[in-house]
C-alpha cells in the first residue's frame, strides 16, 4: 500500500456532507434553524477553498512580514468569532477578547516554534501558520464558552468570583475531556494526518503531545486573561 496520503476524488469528496445531510434534516424536522448550518457548511467550504490556494502562495514566500500579517489577521478574527454568543455586546466586549487571546496565544505559540520544535527560521511558514491556526481556534471557543457562561452567570446576580470559577471550569471542559480521551477514544487531527503521510506512530505522539500541551496551556490562560480584564 502507498504511504502517500489518498488523494480525494471531487466526487468520494462529495459523499462526506451524507452525515451533514442528516443533521440539517434533523435541524428542519425539530423547527431549528437549518439556514445557520447550512451558511456554516458553504462558508466553510469557500473559506477553505480559498485559504489553500492562499496558502500555496505565502509557503513560496517566506516572507516573515507576510507570515506576521496573517498570524495578526488569523488573531483579530478568532476574538470577532469568540464573542458570537454575545453580538449585541461584541463592540464593548472586543478589545479586552482581543487582548486575553493574544496574552494565552502567542507566547505559546512562540514557546513552541523557538524551543520545542526550534524552527529555523522562526517563521517556517509551513509550521507557523498551522500552529497558529490550531491555538487561536481552540482558545477562540474556550474564550466563547467563558464569555457566555460569565455573562449568564453575572446576569442572574452571582458574584464575580462564583461566576468566574463557573466560567473558567466550563471553557476547560471539552479540553480536560480531550485530554482524558486521546489515544483511547480518539487519535487527534495531527497525529492521524502524520500517520496517513507515512510518519512513525511514535514520532507523531511527540507531536501530538506537544499540540495537546499546548491548546491546553494556551486556552487556559486565555481564558483567565478574559475573566481577570472582565473582573469589573
Amino acid at each position: 500500500m502507498n504511504n502517500a496520503a489518498y488523494p480525494i476524488p471531487v466526487l468520494n469528496l462529495a459523499l462526506s456532507f451524507i452525515p451533514c445531510l442528516v443533521v440539517i434534516v434533523i435541524y428542519i424536522r425539530w423547527a431549528l434553524k437549518a439556514q445557520t448550518v447550512v451558511l456554516a457548511l458553504i462558508r466553510m467550504v469557500i473559506q477553505l477553498i480559498l485559504v489553500g490556494f492562499a496558502l500555496n502562495a505565502i509557503f513560496l514566500q517566506e516572507n516573515v512580514f507576510v507570515i506576521s500579517m496573517v498570524v495578526l489577521v488569523m488573531l483579530a478574527i478568532s476574538a470577532w468569532i469568540a464573542l458570537r454568543p454575545l453580538a449585541e455586546s461584541r463592540k464593548v466586549l472586543y478589545r479586552k477578547t482581543l487582548m486575553a487571546l493574544l496574552l494565552g496565544g502567542v507566547p505559546v505559540l512562540l514557546l513552541v516554534t523557538k524551543c520545542v520544535i526550534h524552527l529555523d527560521p522562526w517563521y517556517f511558514s509551513r509550521f507557523m501558520i498551522p500552529l497558529a491556526g490550531m491555538i487561536f481556534a481552540n482558545n477562540m471557543n474556550s474564550v466563547s464558552l467563558c464569555a457566555e457562561r460569565f455573562f449568564s452567570e453575572r446576569q442572574r446576580g452571582v458574584d464575580y468570583v462564583q461566576a468566574r470559577n463557573a466560567a473558567y471550569n466550563a471553557a476547560l471542559l471539552p479540553l480536560l475531556n480531550s485530554l482524558f480521551a486521546v489515544g483511547l477514544v480518539s487519535l487527534p487531527g495531527m497525529m492521524t494526518g502524520q500517520i496517513l503521510s507515512g510518519v512513525s506512530p511514535l514520532s507523531a505522539v511527540r507531536y501530538q503531545i506537544v499540540v495537546m500541551s499546548m491548546l491546553f496551556g494556551s486556552s487556559g490562560i486565555c481564558a483567565a486573561a478574559y475573566l481577570f480584564l472582565n473582573r469589573k
